[in-house]
């Protein structure tokens, strides 16, 4: 045990391990040392209960209680303020990627707390013993960061919003028969609307109308709010000036920007091209056994705002940036081709887009055959 564990700084020590299964109302934790195990239920988010457990485990078993504690937990809604608090703790955590585990394939296999737990417990004993492809260890990132991307992911909700009470507008008065814009004088008109009979609205569906409007209005007011503030946020911080510097090329507005900085180039370390394509799932999964060898398109398995946000950019790359070597390596290859092939292309275009614009902000290396834009158009609203 003692060699196994030289590389973690608990050489001729002992170790307790710690996974925690994580719940609204309650923590499971399961303890091992190696050759032991226990497991208690604690209220959720009982830190003053987690810190008794702790001491009551290494009492129980004659270990110090400088005992050095290594603990893990899944990736989810508790976040990393549970990571952070450990930290303060003493206590070395990881934060695992839940889909990264690898799981019993039965078709009927049991699963509880008490046996996730368990599995959860078992492997970070063999992650702490050298096995590091037992799962994928989530980057924690620092607390500035993760504050500073709560705006544009507060943007992107209030888009969607937006959107679902427009359509929900529109999808009402074309139950009616009516196709109406909806615009800033959208109250006026409903005043106006006739049905084929030649009646106005009935009085339910119009105050409903009404109410969705007013609903649509408040978010309207917040969604503005937001931008203002993203706008600010861009001129001013010191830690945007990466999001200043990405604008400067044709084609990335503000909102492409920030979402990239905050997301992935801000606070990641990336070591090569290939890591970052993988964290935003914009890398293929082939599928080869025996005689059966097909791909099974991009894995999907990294950040989805990033994905989507450079599916966008790569169509308006091609739009802005036609003279680029990669908008003209994008026509010859499946400008000729149908719908579906271009679908394909484009997905091969955002994962090289996304590469360049991480060397652009790590060097300043301008992709070739881009254009930028003038100096006094690369201001955030």
């Amino acid at each position: 045990m003692t060699a196994d564990l030289q590389t973690q700084g608990y050489e001729n020590t002992a170790v307790l391990y710690l996974a925690l299964e994580l719940s609204n109302a309650k923590w499971r934790l399961a303890f091992g040392d190696g050759t032991r195990q226990r497991q208690v239920v604690i209220a959720g988010g009982d830190i003053g209960s987690l810190r008794e457990q702790i001491a009551q485990v290494k009492a129980k078993w004659g270990l110090s209680p400088e005992t050095g504690v290594v603990s893990c937990y899944e990736a989810g809604r508790d976040g990393f303020w549970l990571h952070r608090q450990l930290a303060e703790l003493g206590i070395a955590n990881q934060v695992v990627d839940a889909a990264s585990i690898e799981v019993s394939r039965r078709a009927r296999r049991a699963k509880t707390d008490r046996l996730d737990a368990q599995a959860l417990l078992d492997k970070l004993i063999r992650y702490e013993r050298g096995e590091r492809r037992v799962w994928r260890v989530v980057r924690v990132p620092e607390p500035e960061w993760e504050d500073l991307r709560q705006l544009h992911r507060e943007r992107g909700d209030l888009l969607t919003k937006r959107t679902r009470h427009r359509n929900r507008l529109g999808s009402k008065l074309v139950a009616q028969g009516i196709r109406l814009p909806i615009g800033n004088d959208c109250v006026a008109r409903l005043e106006e609307v006739k049905l084929f009979a030649g009646s106005g609205l009935p009085a339910h569906l119009k105050a409903g109308l009404l109410r969705e409007w007013e609903r649509l209005q408040g978010v309207q007011v917040q969604f503005r709010t937001v931008e203002r503030e993203i706008g600010a946020l861009i001129e001013s911080a010191e830690r945007t000036q990466a999001v200043r510097s990405l604008m400067v090329l044709t084609g990335v507005g503000w909102v492409g920007a920030g979402t990239l900085v905050m997301e992935l180039f801000g606070w990641r370390e990336l070591a090569n091209r290939r890591q970052l394509a993988s964290l935003a799932g914009l890398v293929p999964s082939p599928y080869a056994s025996g005689n059966l060898a097909h791909d099974q398109g991009i894995s999907k398995a990294g950040n989805r705002r990033v994905r989507a946000l450079m599916i966008q950019l790569a169509w308006r790359w091609l739009r802005y940036q036609p003279d680029s070597k990669h908008s003209r390596w994008f026509q010859e290859r499946f400008g000729g081709g149908g719908k579906r092939q271009r679908r394909i292309g484009i997905v091969a275009l955002a994962r090289r887009l996304l590469i360049d614009r991480w060397r652009f902000v790590e060097s300043g290396v301008v992709p070739t055959g881009a254009r930028v834009k003038p100096a006094q158009v690369t201001s955030a609203p």
